[in-house]
């Protein structure tokens, strides 16, 4: 499995690119799967539903099923770290592609989501593992004095599919 990261300041667009990015993918022929991070505490079932009581009763791990999918629910001991990414990609069915959101400490190839009007600074001068910047408005003011990697244009999905699609698997 092959993984890239979008990754940008909160607000920046990435779900929005990230969503768009799957069905583009896929009509690559690519089986695509996403890791998300968040830097929140967030609450993963339903308050009071049975699958939720179950992890409340202590369940190490809860897998609720239905008709239409599954979704597993595991439990943190107190004194247990945060997953890695790795860890969460081994859990995963194989696929061709892993779209991983935040995890900016990974040296994973990354596209960062630049937006100056954002109002905070961008990553890519401080981290080489971003291969290209995608951004809704061109190299200028709001920008670092350095020239991104490769800048691609925010309002166009098809193009940064057509790049993730070839610097990975190096065809078109």
């Amino acid at each position: 499995m092959k993984l890239f990261g979008l990754t940008g300041k909160s607000n920046s667009g990435k779900t929005t690119l990230l969503i768009a990015l799957i069905p583009l993918l896929q009509a690559r022929g690519l089986r695509v799967s996403t890791v998300k991070h968040g830097h929140h505490v967030a609450q993963l079932d339903t308050p009071g539903k049975d699958s939720d009581r179950h992890r409340e009763a202590g369940a190490f791990e809860t897998i609720f099923s239905t008709v239409n999918g599954y979704s597993i629910t595991h439990g943190r001991a107190e004194d247990e770290g945060e997953p890695t990414l790795e860890s969460l990609v081994a859990r995963l069915a194989p696929v061709d592609l892993v779209l991983v959101e935040g995890f900016k400490r990974e040296a994973i190839p990354r596209l960062e989501v630049f937006r100056p009007a954002v109002g905070k600074p961008a990553l890519y001068p401080e981290d080489d593992t971003i291969l290209a910047v995608a951004s809704d408005v061109a190299h200028g003011p709001g920008w670092p004095a350095a020239a991104p990697p490769l800048w691609l244009a925010l309002n166009d999905p098809p193009a940064i599919a057509a790049f993730i699609h070839g610097t990975l698997f190096g065809r078109e």
